[in-house]
């Protein structure tokens, strides 16, 4: 009789030893994440009160108590949060206004493996036979499969009861490493989790569901994918004509086309690459013997200015003065390239390296203040083209408040023709005065800090920053809320303004 309770003693003993030990884990857990926050927060405090180049146009008598208080606020609520680490690194950046200062979180990833292996959901790289899987899944309707989007390719098998999406080929991604995890919830549908997408970092809950027989994948208010056939013709033509049963509202895609004999019209979705100047170069032939030109870049978010070189030779009928960037001359701004240099990460060899010294010397000789790249001094901000070309002569270009930095960029230099007129309904999204930004990884590993480093010499006169790029024209329409590759009513009637202008002044 008394042998069955001393059990039940020793087990309660247990039972509580066990939960203080658990406490004990949790709470240390706790601790640690709250001071790697705190060490990063107050990192990224200093880093941009030291090297972010707007710091001291936008930090003011005015306003700089507001900013103590809410770095205050932050670090109480870390306190009270550590999970919440990320969102509270970026309630302090938007403090700025200025999206190229933003805070995203680091995926850390195995290192390759050079075999196969066995799927389970702890990994993060899964090698497999990708011809094979295609060959056997090619005509099923399951979720099983290789699948190919518009920039994106991957493949899905099952993990367990549900089922992993797998890089084959994404920008920015390496292959193997792990896209989605994908839960099943009936034969067409599953929940997706999204362990990185459109250049943010973390986890996402999404759906997607299968469609035509499992020929497409639709990821709801996102994208679309097609199942990898063995005709890659008819895979392009599905995917570009089908239209989303859950569209994001965004739905942009790259157009090419003449509209009658008068008019050329083209879609850009994007300066991230040499899209844009291919387009040019492909239909220049049919460009230049038509009076009118309509450039859509409705959501084009920007990239790099060598995207759109194609572009401004079209747009171009007279010189003009171009405003350049000045660099900010701090102590973290040389520290950093002066770590690439030592580190080998400068990029174009020697020509490349021969810039940075000669930019970091220069900003040595100023250090606290602004400097122009001694390259750039020698240069005239007059740029001055060998041609004009006679056609087009009009030029309409679509604008909407999806337009940030490069751009923007674009937009100010097509400006400066006489050929060029913006249409749209609102200004463009206002993100390009301070730039050049640069990856700074936060003490606990988990986090970085995109940081600018130079700023536009337009200011103070003339910011874009929050107050964007207006149109000349008003387009009294709404806006088509899926553009997709389709030609909507704004391109209609920016397609009559551009004929009836023959004969009338602008």
């Amino acid at each position: 009789m008394h042998k069955p309770a001393f059990n039940v003693i020793i087990f309660q003993i247990k039972k509580t030893t066990i939960a203080l030990f658990l406490a004990s884990v949790l709470n240390l857990t706790a601790l640690t994440a709250q001071n790697d926050c705190i060490r990063d927060f107050d990192f990224m405090v200093n880093k941009i009160r030291g090297d972010y180049p707007g710091y001291n146009d936008k930090i003011s008598d005015d306003n700089s108590d507001q900013l103590k208080l809410l770095e205050k606020a932050i670090r109480q609520k870390i306190t009270a949060f550590p999970d919440s680490c990320g969102y509270y690194l970026s309630e302090y950046t938007a403090f700025f206004r200025d999206n190229h200062l933003r805070v995203n979180r680091i995926r850390n990833l195995d290192s390759q493996q050079d075999e196969a292996v066995a799927i389970t959901p702890g990994d993060k790289k899964l090698f497999i036979d990708i011809d094979s899987l295609h060959q056997k899944t090619k005509e099923l309707a399951g979720i099983e499969g290789v699948w190919e989007g518009f920039r994106d390719k991957f493949f899905i098998v099952r993990a367990g009861k549900n089922y992993t999406g797998v890089v084959i080929n994404k920008q920015g991604w390496e292959q193997g490493e792990i896209l989605y995890k994908l839960e099943f919830v009936n034969d067409t549908l599953f929940d997706v989790t999204l362990f990185f997408t459109d250049g943010e970092a973390g986890e996402y809950k999404k759906r997607a569901s299968l469609h035509l027989n499992g020929k497409i994948l639709e990821l709801h208010n996102d994208t679309r994918f097609v199942r990898m056939s063995d005709s890659p013709l008819q895979d392009r033509s599905l995917l570009y004509s089908y239209l989303p049963q859950f569209p994001n509202g965004v739905n942009t895609y790259p157009l090419a086309l003449y509209l009658d004999d008068s008019t050329y019209y083209l879609r850009i979705p994007g300066f991230y690459n040499e899209l844009g100047n291919e387009f040019v170069r492909k239909h220049l032939d049919e460009i230049l013997v038509r009076p009118n030109l309509i450039i859509d870049i409705r959501n084009n978010g920007g990239g790099q200015d060598q995207y759109y070189q194609e572009l401004k030779k079209i747009v171009y009928s007279k010189p003009y003065e171009s405003k350049g960037v000045e660099w900010y001359a701090s102590a973290g701004n040389i520290k950093f390239f002066e770590d690439a240099m030592a580190k080998g990460e400068i990029r174009d060899g020697e020509e490349g390296l021969k810039w940075t010294i000669t930019l970091v010397e220069a900003m040595k000789r100023k250090r606290g203040g602004f400097v122009t790249h001694p390259y750039s001094e020698t240069e005239s901000s007059v740029v001055e083209m060998d041609t004009v070309y006679p056609y087009p002569r009009n030029i309409g270009i679509i604008i909407n408040e999806g337009n940030a930095s490069a751009a923007e960029q674009f937009l100010l230099a097509a400006q400066q023709s006489d050929k060029v007129i913006l249409f749209g309904n609102c200004s463009t999204a206002g993100i390009l005065d301070y730039s050049n930004i640069t990856p700074n990884t936060l003490p606990s590993g988990n986090f970085q800090l995109w940081c600018p480093m130079t700023r536009s010499k337009r200011l103070p006169e003339n910011p874009i920053d929050n107050v964007g790029i207006a149109p000349d024209v008003i387009i009294p329409y709404p806006a088509t809320e899926q553009l997709y590759d389709h030609l909507d009513i704004w391109v209609s009637y920016v397609k009559n303004y551009l004929t009836f202008l023959k004969g009338e002044s602008r």
